[in-house]
């Protein structure tokens, strides 16, 4: 009898033994597949190629539109090579870069400066309850509020400045990346929390290393809705409240287009405007966004 059971505990003990043994193999298969890189033809077809098929697509329509006299009259919309022209121009007199760094460099410097402001709000907001419910409607309503709306008062404020587009920029972008921030610390689940306080990890402690590290995600989506509010009501702001002394950003090119009925001035800051957006989504928070996203697993190595 106790041979019997000897003998089927060992079979059982075996069975265990290779069932943990299978789900480690599957475990080192599944890992070594996402550290596999993705083939550069691969990369081409399925990333590179679809938003050049795109802009070739636009561009095509453009020029038929143009050339099969669908929009007759060039004010109205000029020709893909007149807007080219006009880049270029402004590329061999040297202007071109002073455009773009004048709108960047504050739109950057704006970002930074809310994104130490919101994040403590954020932080505030989310953690302490009073708080949240005194001032999270207000963060909310603010973030659906059009950034143009705050140029003027801006404006009677500071005067026609460089503050004055910080300002904007900053009541654009401060509630979108607080709000992002207690979006995600509301999806922290309480186990984390607990665990954190059993381990010692209380007051900012527990803050930095469990309820941050937790709310990443929804932070990081926080910080790029941020920059948009931030892009766009620098935009606002620029094309509004133009002004010698603050120099030729983007937005002013816009407005200078507009003053001078030069549709392809105007559609040269427009295309700036946006190729400028874009490049920075896919410098900084695209990268970033899939760091914290292959950090929890949630997407494999490239």
């Amino acid at each position: 009898m106790a041979s019997t059971e000897t003998t089927a505990k060992a079979a059982k003990d075996e069975t265990d033994t290779h069932d943990l043994a299978g789900l480690e193999a599957g475990l080192d298969a599944l890992e070594t597949r996402q550290q596999t890189r993705r083939p550069w033809r691969q990369t081409f077809v399925q990333k590179i190629l679809p938003p050049v098929v795109a802009v070739a697509l636009v561009l095509a329509v453009w020029q038929a539109l143009v050339s099969f006299r669908i929009v007759d009259d060039p004010t109205k919309l000029p020709p893909p090579g007149a807007v080219w022209g006009v880049v270029r121009d402004a590329w061999l007199q040297g202007e071109l870069l002073g455009y773009i760094w004048t709108s960047v460099s504050r739109g950057l410097l704006g970002f930074f400066f809310a994104l130490l402001i919101g994040t403590p709000l954020g932080l505030l907001v989310a953690r302490v309850r009073f708080v949240r419910a005194a001032i999270g409607p207000i963060l909310s309503g603010l973030q659906s509020l059009p950034s143009v709306a705050w140029v003027p008062p801006a404006v009677i404020w500071l005067g026609l400045n460089n503050q004055m587009m910080y300002a904007v920029i900053l009541l654009g972008a401060v509630p979108s990346i607080a709000n992002g921030l207690v979006s995600g610390v509301s999806q922290v689940p309480p186990l984390f929390l607990r665990a954190g306080r059993t381990l010692g990890a209380t007051g900012l402690k527990g803050t930095w290393h469990v309820v941050l590290p937790a709310a990443l995600p929804g932070y990081v989506a926080g910080l790029k809705q941020g920059w948009a509010f931030s892009w766009r009501s620098l935009m606002a702001a620029e094309i509004i409240a133009s002004f010698p002394d603050l120099g030729i950003g983007l937005g002013q090119l816009l407005e200078n287009g507009r003053n001078a009925s030069d549709m392809a001035m105007v559609f040269e800051a427009i295309l700036l405007i946006l190729t400028v957006g874009i490049a920075i989504d896919l410098l900084i928070f695209s990268p970033l966004e899939r760091w914290v996203l292959r950090s929890r697993g949630l997407l494999g190595k490239d």
